[in-house]
């Protein structure tokens, strides 16, 4: 099985309409520009999401305008360069074929067949529980059977809840409410997966060894099927630049081959015109490469096949920089003491609104924990939440007899817990499960706004002031000798119209003797959703709240730096012998109305860098590539150097 480094994405969805696929397109000019730009994988389409094959097929349809075998002379111009090929195959549109087979349509739940947006790519959805479903496992397979590639990356298997006659039958066997909405949508998770899974069954009968990635199909439940997995984190269409940070984090903890697919795009797919800046390019693969994660870059291809060599240019020098950094980056695995763990249904997108409130959280506390530089993973509810010294529970994460059993082994091992919100209560929000929490619940907060009132203990580099909690939270009470480190206080009114003045303007009050935070040993609790919060309002405050909270759970943490601002970025990745630790300065800038930025790295100047020792003695410490030895002391149980000059990015080996 290959295992892609230094990766190509081309997508391609031509019209039929187009007069002139593939007449100017030479696969041995390609194939040189990969080899140039140091390449060893590229997914390239052997069928797009109009339903048009680019290869000799005798199921599915070649584009009409397409005189010959394209794909499979692209094929045979990369294997003679030892450069692997994946076929990029759309599962989940067809729009030709939808339209030769109607019957092959998802039948929306208000009865039509194609969504208003007749200008969206998803306004004609393709159903695998038709007839669908044996041609596009037949045309699967007949490319494994055909063509030397390594694997197949499977496209758009979002599946649209679908009400057509063989969904409608099944679902009446199974006894589910096809009028149920969201049993509706569970339905259609299951046939995504089952499509799936028919795919991988075929495709590994001919070649056990490819390459296999369902994109739509959720990533816990590719876990036995797919083989690698790839994160598409465009950060101008629509994911952001704070999308990475977290997704990375949570898919290294599945233990596949992992890629950080971005985009040479200003925009977003389909932007032929468009193309990125250099920095922001080189940002978003170098983050990657930060969260022990190989990159991948999607671009174009032209129908006629002509070369673009602007981008071939931009791609050839960020990876001739970042391929200098091989030798710390190959193998290497993110290091991390902290585990977020993700509220249900955390990275499955099946119920959208559920979907959105752990996402919200989840978002809000991984800036949080970039920002404060703090090393974490983030795990999910079914997966293992051992090895680290301090689990963090965001907003909503609720402990059903499972998930109690985990926080409690936790416990017991000595590691610690801050939660927030509804977490750590049980799944009908009646009760916290574990006594270590020390804190009953007593239901909703009743004040919207409330206020936070911080004790001592909390108060440096807080303002001294009650502060506002945005966002509705829990009332709690301390039980025992639980610690309250702050309290609530309330508003004169809540938020509301009384038919005649609305209460717009709602300045705090009285004091209350409601803890907001409290502390009972290992474990720290907060009354509201702070990172919901911060996702929302970015609160700097609340940052500041949560790192005295880390401070004191988790003393000592595993890097310390000074000099690094709020948007310098600091991971650690280690090898056998060595560790590394990443600093990115990079500011990405608000510059259009829904466009972020990155033009240049910001530069940093002596920067202090302390690494825990862990009992790994270190002999050297330098700079990569460039090999330029650091002076550094071991001191406190860190090892101590300084990095004069940091221009957009170092990486800092202690060895």
């Amino acid at each position: 099985m290959h295992n892609p480094k230094w990766c190509l994405f081309y997508d391609v969805h031509t019209q039929p309409a187009l007069p002139d696929v593939g007449e100017g397109f030479d696969p041995e000019a390609w194939a040189d520009r990969f080899q140039r730009c140091g390449v060893d994988y590229v997914v390239f389409h052997a069928r797009c999401n109009m339903g048009m094959a680019y290869y000799n097929t005798k199921i599915g349809i070649r584009h009409p305008s397409l005189k010959y075998d394209l794909f499979g002379a692209f094929v045979e111009a990369c294997q003679k360069r030892n450069i692997a090929v994946t076929a990029y195959v759309n599962v989940g549109l067809s729009h030709e074929e939808g339209l030769l087979h109607r019957d092959w349509l998802v039948l929306n739940p208000d009865g039509t067949t194609y969504l208003p947006n007749r200008m969206g790519n998803f306004m004609r959805m393709m159903c695998p529980n038709t007839g669908y479903g044996d041609h596009v496992v037949a045309m699967c397979r007949e490319i494994v059977e055909n063509y030397p590639v390594a694997g197949l990356f499977l496209d758009c298997m979002h599946q649209h809840p679908c009400v057509g006659v063989e969904c409608i039958r099944e679902m009446k066997q199974r006894g589910i409410d096809w009028e149920d909405p969201r049993q509706l949508r569970e339905f259609a998770n299951l046939s995504r997966v089952r499509i799936a899974q028919r795919i991988a069954d075929a495709a590994k009968s001919v070649r056990p060894d490819l390459l296999l990635y369902f994109n739509g199909v959720s990533y816990e439940y590719q876990q036995e099927i797919g083989t690698y997995l790839e994160y598409e984190c465009l950060p101008t269409g629509g994911w952001g630049y704070e999308a990475l940070p977290l997704y990375g984090r949570f898919l290294r903890t599945l233990g596949k081959p992992l890629l950080n697919m971005t985009g040479r795009f200003h925009r977003s797919w389909g932007d032929f015109g468009g193309i990125r800046t250099e920095a922001s390019l080189e940002y978003d693969c170098l983050y990657g490469l930060a969260l022990g994660m190989r990159t991948t870059i999607g671009d174009h291809f032209h129908p006629r096949g002509d070369l673009n060599t602007a981008v071939f240019d931009l791609i050839e020098r960020v990876y001739g920089r970042l391929q200098k950094l091989e030798p710390w980056i190959d193998g290497a695995k993110g290091a991390a003491e902290i585990a977020v763990v993700a509220p249900e249904p955390g990275f499955c997108y099946v119920h959208p609104e559920e979907f959105s409130q752990s996402q919200a959280a989840l978002k809000g506390c991984a800036r949080m924990l970039c920002e404060l530089k703090q090393q974490f993973d983030v795990v999910s509810m079914a997966r293992s939440w051992e090895g680290y010294r301090l689990l963090i529970l965001p907003d909503l994460v609720l402990l059903d007899p499972a998930a109690a059993d985990k926080a409690r082994k936790h416990l017991a091992q000595g590691g610690a817990i801050l939660s927030t919100g509804w977490s750590g209560a049980d799944p009908e929000k009646k009760a916290f499960v574990l006594k270590e929490w020390g804190v009953k619940l007593e239901g909703e907060d009743p004040f919207d706004p409330a206020f936070l009132l911080v004790g001592e203990a909390l108060s440096e580099g807080m303002p001294d002031m009650p502060i506002t909690l945005y966002d509705r939270g829990t009332a709690i009470a301390a039980v025992g000798d639980t610690e309250v480190l702050a309290t609530i206080g309330a508003p004169y009114f809540n938020r509301h119209w009384d038919g005649e003045h609305h209460f717009f303007y709602l300045p705090p009050d009285k004091p209350t003797n409601r803890p907001a935070v409290t502390v009972s040993g290992p474990v720290a609790h907060i009354s509201h959703p702070l990172f919901t919060s911060y996702y929302n309002h970015a609160q700097v405050p609340m940052r500041t709240l949560i790192g005295h909270l880390i401070a004191r759970l988790m003393p000592n943490e595993m890097v310390k730096t000074e000099g690094m601002p709020s948007f310098g970025r600091v991971t650690v990745t280690r090898q056998p012998n060595r560790r590394m630790v990443h600093l990115l300065s990079y500011v990405p800038e608000r510059r259009g109305a829904t466009i972020d930025m990155i033009e240049e790295p910001v530069e940093l100047r002596d920067i202090a860098v302390a690494l825990r020792e862990d009992g790994q003695a270190v002999s050297r410490v330098y700079l990569a590539p460039t090999g330029q030895d650091l002076p550094f002391e071991v001191a406190g149980g860190y090892v101590k150097t300084r990095v004069p000059v940091v221009p957009g990015y170092a990486m800092v080996v202690f060895e």
